[in-house]
């Protein structure tokens, strides 16, 4: 007997969307869409910031952000032309990304190109994508998008890239970085602490969610000043109404903490910062490093209680 076998179609975009910023970056913004993009590209995840994110007189389509960075993606329902080419290199430019992911519907050979020139000819810090997105159905089945990358840097892997991050940040300095924040997981894993830290890396933060887009808590450790800190981060397009809200329960909010918070809206950047710090913690001094791990616990988990249904709240 023959196995009665349906055909697998491909479908035009436009099938499912019919225009690029009313429906198709909304549908690429939300959660699962944007987890299914990471996952083609090799990311551990993306947490949306923004979309329409203002840059100068332009907006980018989707602002994200991961442990490394802000990430752009800038999205066409039709073939690449040379203006998204220019828009991509300018957005990045002026958010300071770390990650730039192309998504069209197919892509131009003189477009492949370029990105692989821009990969292989800028810092290794600051990554090109280019993305295919293809819808398919069997027979009557509901449309299911596909994401096909097409260009990535050379040394593009889970695996590869944490070798390289590691070899390039191989000081001793960052090494010290990266074991305390692996034994902090270590110390939080059996305590039921409620906060969710990110994978562990070599540098002086660590990052935690917080339960909304835009917002994220960090725990620092400043080497030079010698210093603890726990903060809340604030990365949202309308990062200073926001970080203004908060700030006129900054009575309240301390009160309920037991401690003071620094509030510092950042005038010359985007983001806000609301943070306490832990004076007098030379990271060097490992004996130490059990009291740290309990006064990050601690603050972290009293800025996660407070803060956390505060920002949910918010407009």
């Amino acid at each position: 007997m023959k196995p009665n076998l349906a055909r697998l179609e491909r479908v035009s975009l436009r099938a499912a969307w019919k225009h690029e910023a009313g429906e198709f970056t909304p549908w690429l913004a939300q959660d699962e869409n944007l987890q299914l993009l990471a996952e083609a590209l090799g990311l551990a995840e993306m947490e949306l910031v923004a979309t329409e994110h203002p840059v100068g007189d332009f907006k980018v389509d989707i602002l994200c952000s991961d442990d490394d960075g802000e990430i752009i993606i800038e999205n066409q329902l039709e073939k690449t032309n040379h203006t998204h080419l220019g828009q991509i290199i300018t957005y990045a430019a002026g958010v300071g990304a770390k990650k730039v992911v192309w998504v069209a519907e197919s892509f131009r050979a003189e477009h492949v190109a370029a990105l692989e020139f821009l990969n292989q000819n800028t810092t290794g810090d600051l990554n090109f994508f280019a993305v295919e997105v293809e819808l398919w159905r069997i027979a009557d089945s509901p449309m299911a998008p596909s994401f096909n990358v097409v260009v990535k840097p050379n040394d593009w892997s889970k695996s590869g890239r944490e070798i390289a991050r590691a070899a390039s940040t191989a000081t001793p300095t960052k090494q010290l970085q990266l074991r305390f924040w692996t034994d902090f997981l270590a110390y939080l894993e059996p305590r039921n602490s409620p906060l969710k830290p990110q994978k562990p890396r070599a540098q002086h933060w660590l990052n935690i969610k917080i339960g909304r887009a835009g917002f994220k808590m960090a725990a620092t450790v400043n080497s030079r000043e010698a210093r603890l800190g726990m903060e809340v981060y604030i990365s949202h397009e309308q990062s200073k109404q926001y970080f203004q809200q908060l700030l006129q329960h900054r009575t309240d909010i301390e009160q309920r903490l037991g401690f003071p918070l620094e509030w510092q809206e950042l005038p010359e950047s985007h983001a806000c910062r609301i943070a306490v710090f832990r004076p007098e913690s030379p990271l060097d001094d490992e004996a130490q490093w059990p009291s740290y791990m309990s006064w990050l616990a601690d603050v972290g988990a009293k800025l996660d209680g407070v803060f956390r249904p505060l920002v949910r709240e918010l407009p």
